[in-house]
């Protein structure tokens, strides 16, 4: 299944012409030029979890690494109980700028997926039921009568539906989104979210979900759990025990939404607080704040 284990996981961005040198050995590389420094966590099958943290404290970076986009200069991860490899999928990806194929209709793409997965993953499925599965899912997401249109001539939000419903008829064990409604208006961002919830909970079994945002009201409505970052860093984690499905509405009326916005908040601001004193000393290392 889709359980995820994450164990002493860094990451540093390489020189441009790494390639020709060996790769540095952990020891040899600075802790501040680690972008991800010693990360441990471990994700249940079927779970929810949102990443959340400040621009640049390492969460896309960790999701990018999750779908083997990019690879950790120490530590282990496993999907399922096997190694992480490289891309693969048996995961699907959600990324904010929507990744549709431009010169494919809505359905199109939705149908790439789904053939891609049932290749690499021996469902050999025929076309009919490829193009069954796509018919749903794009019903699910509410754009059967766009399923003949271009991304081009679709709104953001639309082309968003589109990705998140090959990401869901690909059938893969793990669903990785990052920051898939930042880009999108507060209403239509709304939709999605809900959307999102009803989808995920909607199959047979739960999928097995990381999440990116910066969008604390999000994380809260979304997350089984959330993880804290920053500086590269898992600090905190919650559990959000409200049951589903939630009402945004409802939900930000209540304790246990309070108490937890309310300490995420407190968390976003102390590191941000570091962050701003950690660039001030950089600018006096550098000589830019010398008089």
């Amino acid at each position: 299944m889709g359980a995820l284990h994450i164990e002493d996981v860094c990451f540093v961005y390489e020189d441009l012409d790494s390639s020709r040198r060996r790769r540095p050995a952990l020891e040899e590389i600075p802790e501040e030029e680690l972008v991800l420094k010693h990360l441990d966590l471990e994700v249940a099958d079927g779970e929810f979890v949102c990443l959340v943290g400040h621009s640049g404290c390492g969460k896309s970076t960790i999701l990018r690494i999750l779908a083997g986009l990019q690879a950790p200069v120490c530590g282990q991860i496993s999907i399922g109980g096997r190694p992480l490899e490289g891309p693969g999928l048996d995961r699907s990806v959600v990324f904010q700028n929507y990744s549709l194929f431009p010169w494919m209709t809505a359905k199109e793409n939705i149908e790439f997926g789904i053939n891609q997965a049932s290749l690499e993953l021996g469902r050999n499925l025929c076309k009919g039921e490829v193009s069954r599965i796509a018919d749903e899912h794009l019903a699910k997401v509410n754009m059967s009568k766009a399923a003949d249109l271009y991304p081009y001539q679709l709104s953001g939000g639309m082309q968003q539906r589109v990705a998140i419903a090959r990401a869901l008829a690909m059938d893969t064990e793990t669903l990785l989104f990052d920051e898939p409604f930042g880009a999108l208006d507060v209403k239509t961002r709304r939709e999605l979210q809900i959307l999102m919830e009803e989808l995920w909970m909607g199959g047979s079994a739960c999928k097995t979900a990381i999440f990116v945002t910066h969008d604390i009201d999000e994380a809260l409505l979304l997350a089984d759990r959330i993880v804290f970052m920053s500086g590269g860093r898992f600090l905190e984690e919650f559990r959000v025990e409200a049951l589903r499905p939630r009402d945004p509405e409802l939900f930000s009326q209540t304790d246990e939404f309070r108490q937890l916005r309310s300490r995420l908040l407190t968390l976003f601001y102390a590191a941000e607080e570091t962050r701003m004193d950690q660039a001030d000393r950089e600018r006096v290392f550098d000589g830019g704040g010398a008089q």
